[in-house]
């Protein structure tokens, strides 16, 4: 099985909310199926509001999966667990994941924080980690 293409988009401010909005969209109206990692149900409510609101004219369909719901026929779901209900082939990581939930996926969208130098460090971290695994990760 090919590994995962893997691209590291650096934020040079606070704004992960809005690439993620943007992100879900381009591969949703390619026809793809995406998958979000959040860090806790409070980010993923409020990614679930801000995916209905944050363009407008736009229409997304998505799910937040805290388990009181079945999300598995919307193409864009978001959530706090390493579960893919929906399928998705692509994961777009608003927290990082580990290497083997990360196998399931095509392609993997993280985030360089360089307006943060903990956060920043940490997305370095993940670079080399996935470099050692054997994958080739990109700057996008």
């Amino acid at each position: 099985m090919p590994r995962p293409l893997i691209e590291f988009i650096k934020l040079k401010k606070p704004e992960k909310a809005r690439y993620l909005c943007e992100l879900a969209e381009d591969f949703f109206q390619q026809g793809k199926r995406v998958l979000i990692t959040v860090n806790d149900d409070n980010q993923g409510v409020t990614l679930d509001r801000f995916l209905w609101t944050w363009q407008k004219g736009s229409f997304l369909p998505h799910c937040f999966d805290n388990g009181a719901v079945d999300c598995l026929d919307e193409p864009v779901v978001i959530t706090t667990a390493e579960r893919n209900g929906n399928g998705a082939r692509i994961l777009i990581q608003g927290k990082p994941c580990s290497l083997e939930f990360l196998r399931g996926f095509d392609q993997i969208i993280d985030f360089a924080e360089s307006y943060d130098d903990a956060l920043l460090q940490a997305s370095r971290r993940r670079f080399v980690l996935y470099r050692e695994a054997g994958y080739a990760p990109r700057m996008r």
